[in-house]
């Protein structure tokens, strides 16, 4: 385990030669000031949600989205979809060092730690233990979500997913209001959203450094203050931007 600066824990990927969340801006404030605080106040006063978590890794997103949810009083029923490829990880989870902040939703953790999926009246989780782009495709037709948690890491290490044709595959599971959260800011990454007429914003957390927000609609609602990044502008300042792609 690797201690962070808000006194949260991580882990190393060896694999992927990555800590699973930035050191310095600490697990869990990463995980609600990157993703779960810009997608649940873009998404404020919905009774219901799809999210689509890439990938549970140790399931900080998951679990902080139940912890803002809990919190904040909110009453929102939740359904919880996340690919991840690691067994060995997901059986391990029962073990890790989780904040505090965590400790009411043990039960759910050890249950999605044992089967990989966990349901009560009001919070559906499914883990898919596999490949990441092959759980996206089946869910073709079957569901749409509204927020889309994209934290897989790094395109340097973990480039297919990352690329147009791998964000054409969440396209087709988008809501029409859906919202997608990445850390990434890199314009490449920014042009394989982009190009599947996804809108581009950025957005600088109270606690963090900015992030990328896409959205699948024309308009902001809720007076969120995002920032418009014209791509195809960018384009023409810079002519050898360009999408990442599954094959080049």
């Amino acid at each position: 385990m690797v201690l962070t600066s808000d006194g949260t824990y991580t882990m190393y990927s060896k694999e992927f030669n990555q800590n699973y969340h930035s050191t310095k801006e600490g697990a869990l404030n990463e995980s609600l000031s990157k993703h779960i605080i810009p997608a649940l106040e873009y998404h404020q006063g919905a009774i219901e949600l799809n999210i689509l978590d890439i990938c549970f890794g140790l399931g900080y997103n998951t679990l902080a989205t139940l912890y803002y949810i809990k919190q904040n009083n909110l009453t929102i029923k939740l359904n919880i979809c996340s690919p991840e490829f690691d067994t060995k990880l997901l059986k391990s989870l029962k073990e890790f060092n989780y904040p505090k902040e965590f400790d009411e939703f043990k039960e759910i953790l050890d249950k999605l730690s044992d089967n990989f999926f966990y349901e009560d009246d009001d919070i559906k989780i499914e883990i898919f233990n596999g490949d990441a782009r092959e759980y996206i495709k089946s869910l073709k037709d079957k569901v749409k979500f509204d927020i889309v948690y994209q934290d897989a890491f790094s395109s340097d290490v973990n480039r297919l997913l990352w690329t147009q044709e791998y964000f054409q595959e969440i396209s087709d599971v988008l809501s029409e209001d859906a919202i997608i959260t990445t850390y990434s800011i890199a314009t490449p990454i920014r042009l394989s959203i982009y190009n599947n007429n996804i809108k581009i914003y950025e957005y600088k957390p109270q606690n963090s450094n900015r992030i990328t927000i896409a959205l699948n609609k024309n308009e902001i609602e809720n007076n969120i203050q995002y920032k418009y990044i014209d791509m195809e502008l960018k384009q023409e300042r810079n002519k050898i931007a360009k999408a990442l792609k599954d094959k080049e």
